[in-house]
């Protein structure tokens, strides 16, 4: 029965494509990796050099090959998908998982459907730019789903913009997750104590409201947007801070951006602290699919504030959109909802609860690995012969039979 493991037949072997290496995206492989090795598959992981990704991998169990792609197609394409096509020759996987725009431009063009492929986009390729490059990345994403088996969204909003735009994918939705053995309360930790232990917060008094936006500082996650809200705030909430976490593309911008009482606290390998030592959390992103950060605040009880991007409202507890959820690209409104909260305590606690009670119900790392699985083995039930599935030989390449 496909419901046993499948180190009980053959090992199944996975080939991951990833060109961001840090970020949620690399959170969410090195996560399915973990699970995956635990499960006895044997995961391979290409990516570019640098990041965190690589390492993380590699650590989760993984075979890691470096896989040199830039972040967007140009001159080198050819050589990164002959490379491409190389490494999942070599490592004869049973099925290719392609992450983000490159990997499954890369991905797609290297297999052309002799592997089953399932593509991820971590939000779409053709939201992130505007004129001709976005006509060209619809086009090729209505062209790609003929060598995709697969597309796997992470919320419904995404599958619903792709039907939208006219891709014609065979869809699968699988909510992301997060370690909830992680990412918690720590009832023993106040955010008296939780700040003290952090010394970019020294020079700020204990008691001063403290707003967190943890993520890359770039234009997707709009921190822009939010140092332009901040003098409004301010205004309302004259002792509030406001901490971004990260580091990223536009960090000197920002630094010359930013008004007075905004703190730049660099990278952070462990964002609980940060999430024990605020009183909300924000993300006003300009795309998403679904934001890990938003996330692990409030699995450790905080209310987030999150622009109404891609899954962001079906990541909030119901009823928490009219506190929780803003317009993007309006600094006025993420002003007004930040304030709204800053200034009603109970509200804020009774949010941070709803919020703690919500996503550990809902987003649990552990479920979405196995449903990812799931997915593998309804795939590979469908397209590879039965005796291939017992741990025949099998070819280095196949057709696709669905």
């Amino acid at each position: 029965m496909l419901q046993r493991s499948w180190s009980e037949k053959s090992q199944l072997t996975v080939f991951h494509l990833v060109q961001p290496v840090d970020g949620g995206v690399a959170r969410v492989v090195t996560d399915l990796v973990r699970a995956q090795v635990a499960e006895g598959f044997r995961t391979v992981v290409a990516c570019p050099p640098g990041g965190t990704l690589a390492s993380d991998a590699a650590a989760a169990g993984a075979r890691v090959y470096t896989w040199a792609a830039a972040g967007a197609p140009g001159l080198q394409l050819v050589r990164e998908v002959l490379t491409a096509a190389d490494l999942i020759r070599r490592s004869s996987p049973h099925l290719v998982h392609a992450h983000s725009a490159k990997a499954g431009l890369a991905a797609r063009l290297a297999v052309r459907g002799r592997v089953p492929t399932v593509f991820q986009p971590h939000a779409w390729s053709f939201d992130a730019v505007e004129g001709r490059a976005a006509e060209l990345a619809l086009k090729w994403e209505r062209y790609a789903t003929r060598w995709t088996t697969r597309t796997l969204c992470v919320s419904e909003t995404e599958r619903r913009a792709g039907e939208q735009a006219g891709i014609a994918a065979r869809w699968a939705v699988i909510r992301v997750g997060i370690d909830l053995r992680h990412f918690s309360p720590d009832d023993m930790v106040s955010s008296a104590s939780a700040r003290a232990g952090l010394p970019q917060l020294n020079h700020i008094p204990a008691t001063a409201p403290l707003v967190v936006c943890v993520g890359r500082l770039c234009r997707q996650k709009g921190q822009d947007i939010l140092l332009r809200a901040w003098p409004q705030v301010s205004a309302a909430v004259p002792d509030a801070r406001l901490v971004l976490v990260g580091d990223g593309v536009d960090r000197e911008a920002l630094m010359r951006l930013a008004p007075p009482g905004v703190v730049f606290a660099g990278v952070c390998r462990d964002t609980r602290p940060w999430f024990r030592a605020a009183d909300v959390a924000v993300l006003p992103s300009r795309r998403e699919g679904v934001a890990l950060a938003p996330l692990e605040a409030m699995a450790c009880g905080l209310p987030v504030v999150l622009s109404d991007v891609g899954g962001a409202g079906e990541s909030l507890p119901p009823g928490h959109e009219a506190f929780g959820l803003v317009p993007p690209e309006d600094p006025s409104a993420l002003a007004v909802a930040l304030t709204t909260l800053l200034t009603a305590p109970e509200l804020r606690r009774s949010l941070g609860r709803q919020a703690r009670t919500h996503t550990r119900a809902t987003y649990d790392v552990r479920k979405t690995a196995a449903a990812v699985s799931g997915l593998y083995q309804e795939l590979l039930h469908h397209l590879l012969p039965h005796q291939e599935l017992l741990g025949s030989p099998r070819p280095r390449t196949r057709k696709r039979t669905e």
